[in-house]
Order: C-alpha cells, then structure tokens, then sequence
C-alpha cells in the first residue's frame, strides 16, 4: 500500500461546509475501519485541510477521494498526491 494525501481548499460558506462534516467525518471513520490508515483535520487558520490514508495505486485513491462527501457536495478544491515516504 502507498500513502496518498488530499490537500483541500474550502470553496463554500462556513454554514454550507459545516452541514458536510459530520458525513465526511463518518466517511474517513469507514476508512479506518476498512484498514486505510485515514487520518483527517484542518490547518490551525482555517479554510483548507488534509486527509492522509493509504491506498494500493493513484487510481484507487482518486476512487477513494470521490466518495468523499466533502467532495461530492462541491464543497472543496483539491489536489491528491502519492506521497513516498523516506522515514519512518
């Protein structure tokens, strides 16, 4: 399995994102318990945050990330990158 990361941007009103995080929160919960080593939160400014999990190639990330229901509601911009890890 590789690590991927999802960095995002919010591009919604706080009112609009807020209505979405507790199915995203559920969602990375799923993750989890399905064995991605999901981690998720949000830069200590606000606005944008990061969602860290393992999958086993970019194309299954990219299938991952669509589920998403910060995604699926339009919520964010995002980029996805493999990430290679040197240590640790």
């Amino acid at each position: 399995m590789a690590w991927f990361v999802k960095i995002e941007e919010g591009i919604v009103d706080k009112a609009t994102f807020d209505q979405y995080v507790p199915a995203h929160l559920a969602f990375v919960q799923q993750l989890i318990e399905r064995g991605y080593g999901a981690k998720t939160g949000y830069w200590a400014q606000r606005g944008g945050g990061m969602l860290l999990f393992e999958a086993s190639c970019m194309e299954e990330a990219e299938k991952i990330i669509s589920q998403d229901p910060l995604v699926k509601n339009h919520c964010v911009h995002y980029k996805l990158y493999e990430w290679n890890v040197v240590m640790g």
